[in-house]
């Protein structure tokens, strides 16, 4: 196959069915859309390309800087695509949480600039949030720069309502599957790809997937953070519900492992969560081999691949070192049972404001730098989680009877790190409930540098 730009390559990816032995499924067959092989990588080479493709001649006339509040994907494909027309790229975010995906925006030649925001994400609906004012400046007339603006470009969806979307149908025949999952990031592929499905079959169920409260999965916000996207309507999905970080890892395993698909963990959180939803409903089929009254045909079922398992290496090592054959760390945040998590004291913000007056706790502060930048509670320290997560490793971090009080964006992961040093033998320590946001929220007075 012959093309005269790599760009010419994006879209028409695969759609695989998943072996049945793997899914167990008996009335139901499940495809993977494999946006991994797009040229640049992931499924955001559709939304690149479309929200770049008619700027670019006056962008390159000008000599604008193409810019994007990304941390990902999205900033890696258009880095490249700048890079192709002679135009600057920067990536603009508050906090690089991959390591391998920073150093690949390096390596194409992208300018990173990490900036103050309260929360590990944009919130647009926060008019003072450092991050916020930036993307308003961004989308100026004149200000020099070509921003793509992905949370709320219609072209995002565009990518999928002319591409993702139509490919799926014609790969099925014309006929649109009777189940579509998907993770919700940006809601870009989510959205323009359920309108394809619903305008020709108004019955396809929708499963939207979410990254759990206190887990991270590379490109799946959590419930909280995902409100705050602009292209995100509730209305879009019959049901949304969350993976884990650990069940993003297993599904992504079954991938490579089963299916020969080098899927990163979005792809892995995709099938986890395909699977179970779906055994569900292929369980209240009834017996194998039996139809249903009317004699319908097998169901079927489509979950997008986002991208290549090769950039998240550190994630896994992190996570799950024996994988890699790494030691099992110890003091870790996966070894903690359900139960000790719930046992785990937690502190609404009244309280931990009398606590902190009457008792003078150490505060510590588990968000990004920039977040902690911009605002904080008077007199906290800043322990980014990943560097807090390793000094655990080495034991308690401070004597066992010092008061302390932990506090991240929501509240999640802070309470697991309270029960983990309760575990390591602290006689006394708390998490914030509802976190730094819920502290804002309550109207009591933050700091910033």
């Amino acid at each position: 196959m012959r093309y005269d730009s790599i760009t010419d390559a994006i879209g028409d990816t695969p759609l695989v069915r998943i072996d049945p032995a793997v899914t167990g499924l008996r009335h139901i067959d499940l495809y993977a859309k494999l946006e991994m092989l797009n040229p640049f990588g992931s499924v955001k080479d559709r939304a690149a390309w479309t929200m770049t493709r008619d700027a670019l001649p006056a962008a390159v006339e000008r000599g604008d800087t193409i810019v994007e509040l990304s941390s990902g994907n999205t900033a890696k494909a258009l880095a490249l695509i700048a890079g192709m027309h002679g135009l600057p790229f920067k990536s603009v975010t508050n906090r690089m949480k991959v390591p391998e995906v920073k150093d690949l925006l390096l390596l194409l030649g992208a300018e990173i600039e990490e900036l103050p925001g309260r929360t590990e994400c944009l919130d647009p609906t926060d008019v003072d949030d450092p991050l916020t004012r930036i993307h308003r400046m961004l989308s100026e007339a004149d200000s020099g720069y070509l921003h793509t603006d992905q949370y709320y470009s219609p072209l995002n969806l565009e990518a999928h309502l002319t591409g993702t979307g139509p490919e799926i149908l014609r790969d099925l025949g014309g006929r649109a599957p009777d189940h579509f999952i998907a993770c919700v990031g940006t809601a870009g592929s989510s959205t323009g790809v359920a309108s394809v499905l619903r305008a020709h079959n108004p019955e396809v169920e929708v499963v939207g997937l979410v990254a759990h409260k206190s887990d991270f999965i590379p490109g799946i916000r959590t419930i909280d953070e995902v409100h705050e996207v602009g292209l995100f309507d509730p209305a879009t999905y019959d049901t949304i519900a969350s993976v884990t970080a650990d069940e993003a890892i297993d599904g992504m395993l079954t991938l490579i492992r089963r299916c020969g698909i080098l899927a990163g963990p979005t792809g892995g959180g995709a099938l986890h969560g395909a699977l179970r939803h779906l055994r569900v409903v292929d369980e209240e089929s009834g017996p194998e081999g039996e139809q249903g009254e009317q004699g319908e045909e097998r169901r079927t079922a489509v979950f997008i691949v986002c991208d290549r398992a090769e950039s998240y290496l550190s994630y896994v090592r992190q996570r799950r070192p024996e994988l890699l054959n790494r030691p099992a760390r110890p003091n870790s945040l996966a070894t903690l049972a359900p139960s000790e998590v719930e046992a785990a004291r937690s502190l609404d913000v009244d309280a931990a404001r009398r606590w902190i007056a009457e008792e003078s706790p150490l505060v510590v502060d588990l968000r990004g730098p920039f977040a902690y930048a911009a605002l904080h509670i008077e007199g906290s320290i800043n322990i980014v989680d990943e560097l807090f997560d390793e000094l655990l490793h080495g034991g308690l971090p401070f004597g066992a009877s010092r008061p302390v009080l932990l506090a991240c964006p929501v509240g999640e992961k802070s309470v697991r790190y309270a029960a983990l040093l309760t575990r390591m033998g602290h006689r006394d320590v708390r998490s914030l409930a509802g976190g730094v946001i819920g502290w804002r929220d309550a109207g009591a007075p933050l700091v910033r540098d």
